[in-house]
């Protein structure tokens, strides 16, 4: 399998506030909006779709391809690709940019108020999908607005199925724009808020959507997640973690799951487990890119959950 993950790479700045956001925030005061988060813990953390996704898929022996602009201040990030073996081909560097940013606060219920510049990753549209690399999947994941319209196109045209995965981009685009990206793209997916946002613009159901490409995969936290598939609807339980340290990054471990589990025409039950087991050993650590597994252990843990072997 040859992935091109299409997406941003970005510094994140995580915030623990330790209380809960609802404790503060006056709904019927909404309107004037006015709140200050004492958050005295703070981290940097390398992260982004692209470089988290890809961060995975490495851990589970794969060579993924990322796809992403980078601003001035990228070196570091640079050094921390290098010392993981990650490509960088595809990466390109605008020098009058700074590297995306995200400000992320999360509070005891996990939930999060992120705050985002793109920086270099307004970008994106610089890169074109490569047609002779040998890419044999590939994922549309956020990034600049252009950059992720064109990619998709790219991806069609050249045959590429791909997965489009909007995330915290989809406000982005209109009804038009995601009834496209929907119809250009082999398979879908989206968490369930950015589900119910992606009907409401599009003005179709899960069914009609689910209709429209090969599966529409809707990740549910701490619910699981749901795969439409084959006139099929899968249900699948979210595999209890070791400890809840911090939710930011498990959407794109699960993501590396589905492409792993795709590119080796594993059947959805295995693909699906396999991602929620990746998210599951995600969130039990803090950042995006700081936990680590084997290909054997993990083939263990999902035989110890299951009960029967997956190859990986």
């Amino acid at each position: 399998m040859s992935a091109l993950i299409c997406g941003s790479i970005a510094y994140d700045n995580i915030m623990v506030f330790p209380d809960r956001f609802q404790e503060h925030i006056l709904p019927d005061q909404i309107h004037i909006l006015n709140v200050a988060f004492l958050v005295p813990e703070m981290r940097k953390e390398f992260g982004g779709c692209a470089g988290n996704i890809a961060y995975n898929l490495k851990l589970l022996g794969e060579e993924p391809l990322i796809m992403a602009t980078v601003g001035s201040d990228f070196e570091p990030y640079r050094e921390r690709l290098d010392a993981h073996g990650l490509q960088q081909s595809y990466v390109r560097r605008i020098d009058e940019a700074l590297t995306a940013q995200a400000y992320i606060t999360t509070d005891l219920d996990d939930n999060q108020i992120t705050a985002f510049h793109p920086g270099a990753m307004d970008h994106a549209h610089v890169n074109r999908v490569p047609t002779d690399a040998g890419i044999t999947i590939g994922i549309v994941s956020p990034d600049g607005r252009q950059g992720m319209l064109e990619h998709a196109t790219q991806f069609a045209e050249a045959g590429i199925p791909f997965i489009f995965d909007p995330g915290q981009g989809l406000p982005m685009f209109g009804r038009e724009e995601l009834r496209q990206f929907i119809e250009q793209s082999t398979w879908v997916a989206v968490n369930d808020y950015e589900g119910q946002l992606l009907q409401d613009r599009t003005g179709w159901d899960e069914e009609a959507i689910a209709g429209r490409v090969q599966a529409l995969i809707v990740t549910r936290g701490a619910e699981g997640s749901t795969i439409f598939a084959d006139g099929g609807r899968l249900e699948l339980p979210a595999i209890p973690p070791a400890d809840l340290m911090d939710p930011t990054g498990c959407g794109d471990a699960y993501r590396a799951g589905l492409l792993f589990g795709l590119g080796r025409n594993m059947s959805w039950e295995d693909t699906g487990r396999l991602a929620s087991l990746l998210g599951a050993i995600k969130i039990a650590h803090r950042g995006t890119q700081n936990h680590s597994f084997t290909r054997e252990g993990l083939a263990r843990e999902f035989q110890n959950i299951f009960g029967y072997e997956i190859s990986l």
